[in-house]
Order: structure tokens, then sequence, then C-alpha cells
């Protein structure tokens, strides 16, 4: 049964979640290294999903979801959050949150794109105009307004925080064919990981963070990569108008850019606002022609 305002309740909190990991994000990488990062954070987001996995009364069937599914399990793992955060932490240990969070949306645009190579589905014009009105903010974000600040940027955490959105993205497309519950495919993706990410630790690193790298850890996994998941799929769930829910996400990366100022200290560019701006017009710009393609659609069918 639908209910509204717990919905958007609960889309609030998820925003606010959201909102706060770009600056949890730089906060803990001063404290803690990629790896440690990683590997406190799936340790935590694993434990958080048994246990809301267990109270959800799906436990028992974890070890029969797993052996059904382990392949699809196993590569999803690696994807989420093995390679996803690897490469993501990076480029926010190399780049301003400014720059590193709004880039991260363009993953909307990339998903229809590759949904369109590997599951044949339908690439429209509007498809790839969407994805160059997007890009062209993400160069507007980068020049801060300079166009010799394009020579000076780092490419390379730029070209990561670009491939974190094809790892996400591909991520999501290979979710379009899971077959498991959401929350138990993505606790047995936690789970599979989780040991993984401990082992590149311990062979690459060892070492353990300060107290505040660990606290960063904790609040990651607990919010970024748990917590905000459950709660977005029980507002998804109550609502009788998932548009409604979704278009909330919008505000989440102008209320993480407050963060990022009044936290971490970072003075905003108006070009990072206008970069921002024209990535998510290139996200809408896409979503409206699709619906009116399917609308079309819809119409012409006899």
């Amino acid at each position: 049964m639908a209910n509204q305002p717990r919905a958007i309740g609960l889309a609030l909190i998820t925003l606010l979640m959201w909102s706060t990991v770009a600056t949890a994000f730089k906060l803990t990488l001063a404290h803690a290294s990629v790896l440690q990062t990683l590997a406190i954070a799936s340790v935590v987001s694993s434990l958080v999903l048994v246990i809301l996995v267990a109270l959800s009364g799906k436990g028992a069937a974890l070890a029969d979801v797993f052996w059904d599914n382990w392949r699809f399990t196993l590569l999803a793992g690696l994807l989420n959050p093995v390679i996803y955060y690897l490469i993501l932490f990076e480029a926010y240990d190399r780049l301003p949150a400014q720059l590193a969070q709004p880039i991260n949306l363009t993953w909307t645009i990339v998903l229809s794109l590759m949904a369109g190579f590997f599951l044949k589905q339908r690439i429209r014009g509007f498809d790839y105009a969407a994805a160059l009105i997007s890009y062209a903010g993400v160069l507007v974000i980068v020049s801060q307004g300079d166009v010799t600040q394009l020579l000076q940027a780092d490419w390379i955490g730029v070209g990561l925080a670009i491939v974190s959105t094809l790892v996400w993205a591909g991520y999501w497309t290979l979710n379009i064919r899971d077959q498991r519950e959401p929350l138990v495919g993505m606790c047995l993706n936690f789970v599979i990981a989780a040991p993984v990410v401990l082992v590149i630790w311990w062979v690459f690193d060892g070492a353990l963070p300060p107290v505040a790298g660990i606290f960063g850890g904790v609040y990651i996994g607990l919010f970024e990569m748990s917590l905000a998941f459950v709660c977005w799929s029980l507002a998804l769930k109550a609502t009788d108008n998932a548009a409604t829910i979704s278009n909330l996400i919008f505000l989440s990366p102008f209320l993480s850019l407050q963060f990022i100022h009044f936290v971490l200290g970072e003075v905003i560019h108006w070009t990072t606002y206008a970069g921002l701006i024209t990535i998510i017009a290139g996200i809408v710009f896409q979503q409206v022609l699709h619906r009116r393609a399917a609308v079309a659609t819809v119409a012409a069918t006899p």
C-alpha cells in the first residue's frame, strides 16, 4: 500500500546520506589510504547487510541463493564494491571533491548506452546528444572558467572518475538481468567481495589507518554502501509515484556542494554549478525524450 509521506521521508533521508559521502570520502582519504578505506568500508557494509537480511527474515535463503547464482554474484561483487570503489576512491584522492562528485552523475547517461550495446536495446540519437551535453558540463567544471586550466588539470584523476562511471553503469547493466531479491543480492555481492578486498589490502598495504581513518571507513560502509541503498529501496516501494521520488535525487549534488564548501573548505567555483547544471540538463533531456518516445510507441501500437 502506497504511503507517499513515508516515501518522501525515506527519500530525503537517502538524499542526506548521499549528499555527505563526497565530503566523507575526502576526509577519510586524508587519514587512510584507498585500500585501507575500502577494506574497512567493505567489511562494515557486509556486516550491516547481513544483519538487515537476517532481520528481514531472508537470512536462511542466503546460501541457496548464492549457490544458484555464484557466478553472477562473483562478477557483480568484483564490479561493486571491489573495482568500482578502488577506482572511485583513487579519483577522489587525486581530485577536489567539487570535481569528482559531479562527474559521478554521468553514469546514468553511460547506463543507457551500455544497455544498448550489451542488451541490444535501441540507442537513439538523443542518447548520444545527452552524453555530449553532460560531458560538456564536465569540461566546464574542469576548466574552472579558464581554458588554460584544461592543460593543468589532473587528467588521470578525471579519467579515473569517468572510468568509475563506466564500471558503475556496467554493474547496473548487469543488474538488469539479476533474478535475485535486491537486498539479498547486494548482501551476497558484498559478502563475497569483502575477503577479496581484505586480501588486496593485506598484500599491497597491510597497515591500519589512524582512528580518524577507521571512523571514516565505518561511516562510508554504513551510509554510502548499505543504509542509503536500503532506504532508497524502501522509498520506492512506499511511493505511488516513482518519478516524483526519483527527481529528488537531483537535489543531492547541490546539497553535497554545500557540505564540500563548509566542511572541507573548498571554494566552490561558479563553473562547478554551471557544469553541474549542464550535466543534469543532459540527463533530464535524455529522460524526457525517452518518455516521449515510449508514449509515441504505445500510441502507435494497434
